[in-house]
């Protein structure tokens, strides 16, 4: 099994990348977002690899973090999640992006990813909802799982009326958790109010 690789960009493709390594090219599929982060050919790169061995072949995903190469293993747990699928989610999300969007409910995010439609989203946020508090958060605001767990009820109701009022579950989810943690026993108009306050700003 192959679990890291270091060598030489001989090119990169939309989908997949050649890494010279010690003269054996290998054909390493990885997301837009690591590809577009790989140094220019022909210069020298590490990539984590996950390898998935097939009866008739064997593929190698290639991660610039750990963060990144995690996730792919998380979201290709969910049933109807290939490798290609997890790879298109990593490219228009950061691994912060799932956590708020999982923590969210916020499905429609889900579905900017190639091969990911409505039932598919939701059966991704259901379930790995339960698991995005151990996952590596890397570009995300930090959420405070106390106050999310106290004022669950009041948090989806509020999140219900924000996005009615057409901000995006992603967007109000970070603002709503710092003021249900802020503000404990708040109702739920003061608890509106103040994240229309501060996603007005």
């Amino acid at each position: 099994m192959i679990g890291l690789l270091t060598g030489i960009v001989v090119s990169t493709e939309a989908d997949r990348c050649i890494l010279d390594v010690n003269g054996v090219g290998y054909l390493v599929s990885a997301s837009t977002r690591t590809l577009t982060n790989l140094p220019a050919a022909p210069e020298k790169t590490r990539l984590l690899i996950e390898t998935v061995v097939r009866e008739d072949a064997i593929q190698l995903y290639g991660f610039l973090t750990a963060d990144e190469q995690e996730w792919f293993r998380l979201l290709t747990t969910v049933q109807g999640v290939g490798a290609k699928v997890a790879l298109a989610i990593l490219s228009v999300a950061t691994p912060g992006d799932l956590v708020l969007s999982i923590s969210a409910g916020d499905k429609a995010a889900l579905t900017r990813a190639a091969g990911v439609g409505a039932r598919l989203a939701e059966r991704i946020v259901t379930e790995l909802k339960s698991k995005v508090g151990k996952m590596p958060a890397s570009g995300a605001t930090p959420i405070g799982r106390s106050a999310s767990n106290a004022a669950g009820s009041v948090e989806a109701d509020a999140l219900q009326a924000l996005a009615g009022l057409g901000f995006r579950r992603v967007e109000a989810f970070p603002v709503l958790s710092r003021i249900l943690a802020e503000h404990e026993g708040a109702t739920l108009d003061k608890i509106i109010r103040l994240a229309l306050r501060d996603l007005a700003r």
